[in-house]
């Protein structure tokens, strides 16, 4: 066979091949002159899928900005929210994935919208809550007093103010305190637009201690689906008389708060309010989001430390058995002290604790599943 007739065949072949591919039904490959058919899935949305776009879009919600009201979700498709649950952790270790029921949500619901017509409880949630911020199912009582005192939903309130709460709630813990919803919004104000969208917590720039999560947190909006509460989790996420243990939808009036006064504090907030001012600079809100990831112990006693030193240093005493004093070690190799205040209930050993906090770490793009997954 000449060369140019080869060519010809090779080339038949391939425009063959084209018109199979463009017809989305089957393919040919050649390998060494022969051809191989190769079949490819295709793979449809259900047709109750596809149909929902001809449904009457909802009404009464001319009190939420258009952007959000007219921001449909990439999760109406069930196969790529199941894609991206596959390979994201939602429901916390220990805790049975019957508590909750995760769901796509329909071409014509947003994420603005309660509960007409629904005949069990949910609310939304973002993918990015759990993907990059870390979040967990249930919300713990922290994150549920902040929604209340907030009186938003979980998705009323800004991806980098939720960052702002994982980041606190980490440091309390890692300080041996714990993080109460006051003492937290102590340190930002808050200012609700006239047409409900995003609530931002604006950081107090005189007393704020976190930097922010991100400049520009993209692509969120999108995706969002449904949390539908089961049986099994009721207890986690309603009161004994029925009602929500937060607002599951979006209100008209989120709380405005500006400059709150330590008068205003209960003891309880006081005290953690009161530790977190000793801290000078503003704290990595990246580092500890993502150190959340693994929940390392950053805060760790190093009482066999400083008694090491203070053996080599031909003392009879251990320093931090005489005064409270925490070290944070920063990424940029800067160091901080702040005195602890007694906290005798946990004991001599927690007297003296030392932190590393990661650095800015990864970028704040969202990212999808892994390849193969769709």
């Amino acid at each position: 066979m000449s060369t140019s007739s080869n060519s010809e065949s090779i080339e038949s072949e391939r425009s063959k091949d084209r018109r199979l591919d463009d017809e989305g039904t089957s393919s040919r490959i050649v390998t060494s002159g022969m051809p191989m058919e190769i079949v490819r899935e295709i793979r449809e949305d259900p047709p109750e899928e596809l149909e929902e776009s001809n449904w009457p879009a909802k009404g009464g919600y001319g009190w939420v900005a258009a952007d959000v009201r007219e921001q449909s979700s990439l999760f109406r498709w069930s196969r790529l929210l199941n894609s991206w649950l596959n390979c994201t952790p939602v429901i916390s270790k220990g805790v049975s994935g019957d508590i909750v029921s995760l769901e796509r949500v329909s071409a014509i619901d947003r994420v603005c919208h309660g509960q007409e017509g629904a005949t069990e409880k949910f609310f939304y949630m973002y993918i990015c809550h759990f993907s990059q911020l870390h979040v967990r199912l249930p919300l713990d009582d922290f994150a549920m007093g902040v929604l209340r005192a907030l009186n938003v939903a979980p998705t009323q309130l800004h991806r980098n103010s939720w960052a702002y709460l994982q980041a606190f709630r980490i440091l309390c813990q890692s300080l041996y305190l714990e993080p109460t919803p006051y003492s937290f919004l102590y340190f930002y104000d808050t200012r609700p637009r006239r047409l409900a969208t995003w609530l931002s917590l604006i950081s107090r720039p005189s007393i704020s201690r976190l930097d922010a999560f991100s400049q520009s947190f993209k692509h969120f909006k999108d995706r969002y689906f449904k949390v539908v509460v089961k049986e099994e989790g009721k207890a986690h996420f309603l009161n004994a008389d029925g009602s929500t243990k937060f607002s599951f939808s979006w209100t008209s009036n989120p709380s405005r708060y500006k400059d709150m006064g330590m008068e205003e504090l209960l003891a309880g907030d006081k005290e953690v309010v009161g530790m977190l001012l000793k801290f000078v600079d503003k704290l990595p809100t990246k580092g500890l989001v993502r150190s959340g990831k693994k929940n390392p112990a950053l805060f760790q006693t190093l009482r066999k430390e400083m008694a090491s030193k203070a053996k080599a240093a031909g003392k009879t005493d251990v320093p931090n058995l005489q005064e409270s004093v925490v070290e944070v070690h920063v990424h940029d190799g800067t160091k901080r002290k702040a005195e602890l205040s007694p906290r005798p209930e946990k004991g001599k050993d927690v007297k003296k604790v030392r932190a590393t906090l990661l650095g800015t770490g990864s970028t704040s793009g969202e990212k999808g599943p892994e390849a193969g997954t769709l």
